[in-house]
């Protein structure tokens, strides 16, 4: 069943700001992070209302500040109201500019979401671009740094994007203080990807950690649960286990946590991922992320629920078609496509298969870089 999602009236200030509603849908700081990107690339001044309205601690959060903070410095652009606990930040972008740039949460708010909000907008500056980021490298309700580097990156070189990440230091809650530098490429234009066959699941590879003043065997325990579930769910993949102690020096505070990675006949990845908790068996951060990436399987996708979302902005910058078949749609999915859509002519076709994958369409804008020419 094929529909074509519906794009939106758009409503603007007295001051000629695209108004932007903060509370639709997944209401929290995704809308906040989509919208301020498109507003630095796509040159657009942006009133954002109602932020994380729909959250037990309304209004914005010090990784919030961070994030609108570091893209206006990277468009030279003025924002206004970006203060803890405020439901409405204004953005008035400028040209987006080069060279090096530096956030930190100051808490162990997460790096990649600093990245998720800056890394689009650093492929339409001029040259290279260098981010030196602070805060925390594994953290819940966000991707794992590994996540960036194992799932994201491979899936973002196929659009286009050309960009290195260094982890100096990991940082965990409640300390961060970690420590990552990234350098990206700019391009001309993003290109439209076509991912639809998902192939057959040929090898599984995890990392599992230990830092601070936990035990290093606690590691090698999420690995054995790793092992076990995985042999017992896909005993034909190849399987490749590594754990690792991180001392003082390449870690901050105390953490344990793992990535399961699937890869496919056809370059498919998956991931499941974990972080351990105080007072709970280490076994059990093994047992959760096999079980994430079994249903990440099991949902027949190319994508990953985490990777669905992240995806669609660089699907509506791309220039053609494209197209990535995933699993039943996350509220994550379709508020960044609602954004999009808001703010952009790019335009969304969802078609439904019988087995409920989805096959996500999108006819991109084709965006230039205004500073490459050829």
């Amino acid at each position: 069943m094929e529909s074509k999602t519906e794009s939106q009236e758009q409503e603007y200030d007295a001051d000629g700001r695209q108004i932007i509603d903060g509370s639709l849908l997944e209401g929290g700081g995704q809308i906040l992070r989509i919208a301020a990107a498109l507003s630095c690339i796509l040159h657009i001044p942006i009133r954002v209302k109602n932020i994380r309205a729909g959250r037990d601690k309304p209004g914005l959060k010090a990784q919030h500040m961070t994030g609108l903070q570091l893209v206006a410095s990277l468009c030279n652009g003025k924002l206004d109201k970006c203060r803890l606990g405020s439901l409405e930040i204004t953005l008035d972008p400028g040209p987006i500019q080069s060279g090096q740039f530096l956030a930190d949460t100051k808490t162990a708010g997460s790096i990649c979401l600093l990245i998720q909000v800056a890394l689009p907008c650093l492929l339409y500056s001029s040259d290279v671009c260098t981010l030196h980021l602070q805060g925390g490298t594994n953290c819940d309700m966000a991707p794992q740094i590994d996540y960036l580097t194992l799932v994201f990156k491979p899936m973002a070189e196929k659009f286009g994007l050309n960009f290195d990440v260094d982890i100096k230091r990991r940082g965990y809650f409640p300390k961060g203080g970690g420590e990552v530098i990234l350098k990206s490429q700019p391009v001309k234009c993003l290109v439209g990807v076509e991912i639809t066959q998902p192939g057959e699941l040929f090898q599984v590879y995890s990392r599992s950690f230990v830092a601070g003043n936990l035990p290093e065997h606690l590691s090698k325990k999420v690995s054995q649960s790793i092992s076990r579930a995985i042999k017992q769910n896909i005993p034909a993949a190849a399987v490749e286990i590594k754990q690792e102690s991180m001392k003082e020096v390449s870690a901050i505070g105390s953490g344990l946590g793992t990535i399961v990675l699937a890869e496919t006949t056809t370059g498919c990845l998956l991931a499941g991922s974990a972080l351990g908790k105080p007072r709970t068996p280490a076994e059990e951060a093994g047992t959760a992320a096999v079980k994430e990436l079994m249903e990440a399987i099991d949902s027949k996708g190319c994508v990953d629920q985490y990777l669905q979302d992240q995806i669609i902005l660089l699907m509506a910058l791309a220039e053609g078609q494209s197209k990535v078949l995933s699993g039943p749609l996350t509220l994550h999915t379709r508020t960044a496509i609602h954004i999009v859509q808001l703010m952009t002519q790019a335009r969304f076709t969802l078609t439904e298969q019988e087995n409920k994958t989805v096959v996500i369409a999108c006819q991109g804008l084709g965006h230039l870089n205004p500073y490459l020419k050829g």
